[in-house]
């Protein structure tokens, strides 16, 4: 990883992040001594009580690298279930936060023309680095209030419908799709079942498998079940690197296999599932990791989507290059290879 080479400082990223994993929360120690010993440095506050002898500046670079070394034991080590709750972190960059990083220009699109606009999908044109695009992603939201708005970025029918019109638009100015993957799944209520969920999902499959324009995926955070892949099938497929992927949520799969969703089972599905940017790797459901800055992408965002956009524009770059009916055919050949399996 980028970050490795030299040690983070916790103010970086502590000042707004209350949220706390579980298997953070002896960083969280560490960072909390480092702002108080900070704090009686500042020569604005009173140093009463302050043992004289003690080399405050000293002792904040040593619990800074003790940090930084605890922070790289920690992210090196993740097990699959660790990894699913980072790529959930409250914190960690969404679509509309990528959008602002380093999207120029970009002017949403609304509606898919038959039934009515869905939140939980964001879709319009836009510039990244030189090459102008269609970008398409889910939408989680921010506070509570538009979560709930969002359905948590479980999109409805009318998100995947709207997100293929919007396709089909790149297709015909002859720009390349980018598009963001983070939901645990499309939404599995009444209504979407109704207006034609599953119907929809497999439209887009077939429709992006022959989109006659460049086609770039990255799953930035959550990518579950039918809802990742309704806007997923791409040219290159990434993963960021403490991203999941996989057929179903761990929750799902506990439910299934155990009966029961709770943290014993949770883990252990997480981990039969093989769903880490890794395991993808491995299996060959996905083309390339993209290194996360220390600690997590929640914790560094503008250096994340830095990383983020030198990828893509090199993606675009390459696959522009390939005549049209070429890159379908490439396409093609891919998804007909994806995934390993063993025969006993």
């Amino acid at each position: 990883m980028a970050e490795d080479s030299k040690t983070v400082r916790p103010d970086e990223f502590v000042g707004s992040a209350p949220h706390v994993l579980e298997f953070e929360k002896p960083l969280a120690a560490l960072e909390s001594q480092i702002a108080e010993l900070e704090a009686q440095t500042d020569p604005s506050r009173s140093a009463v009580g302050l043992d004289p002898s003690l080399n405050v500046t000293t002792e904040v670079r040593k619990l800074r690298q003790s940090h930084t070394a605890m922070l790289k034991k920690l992210y090196n080590n993740l097990d699959a279930w660790k990894t699913v709750q980072v790529a959930r972190h409250p914190n960690r960059p969404q679509t509309v936060d990528y959008l602002r990083a380093f999207v120029k220009d970009f002017t949403e699109l609304h509606g898919d023309r038959h039934y009515g606009d869905d939140p939980a999908i964001t879709a319009g044109f836009g510039r990244v680095g030189p090459h102008k695009a269609m970008i398409i992603g889910h939408h989680k939201g921010k506070d509570t209030k538009e979560k709930i708005r969002c359905h948590f970025g479980c999109a409805h029918p009318e998100g995947y419908r709207k997100a293929l019109r919007c396709m089909k638009l790149a297709e015909k100015f002859g720009l390349p799709v980018v598009t963001f993957v983070d939901t645990q799944g499309a939404y599995p209520g009444i209504g979407a079942e109704e207006r034609g969920q599953a119907e929809a999902i497999a439209v887009n499959l077939r429709e992006m498998a022959r989109l006659k324009t460049p086609i770039v995926s990255v799953v930035i955070g959550e990518g579950g079940s039918g809802g990742a892949i309704g806007i997923g099938v791409a040219d290159r497929l990434a993963m960021l690197q403490y991203a999941w992927y996989s057929v179903i949520s761990p929750e799902g799969c506990a439910a299934i296999l155990w009966k029961e969703a709770n943290p014993q089972t949770n883990p252990k599905a997480a981990e039969a599932l093989k769903l880490t940017a890794k395991d993808n790797l491995e299996l060959g459901t996905i083309d390339t990791v993209i290194d996360e800055p220390l600690g997590g992408a929640h914790r560094r965002p503008a250096a994340m989507a830095d990383l983020l956009e030198k990828w893509l524009i090199q993606q675009l770059r390459e696959l522009k290059r390939f005549k049209v009916e070429n890159l379908v055919k490439k396409r093609y050949e891919r998804l007909r290879t994806l995934g390993k399996y063993q025969e006993k």
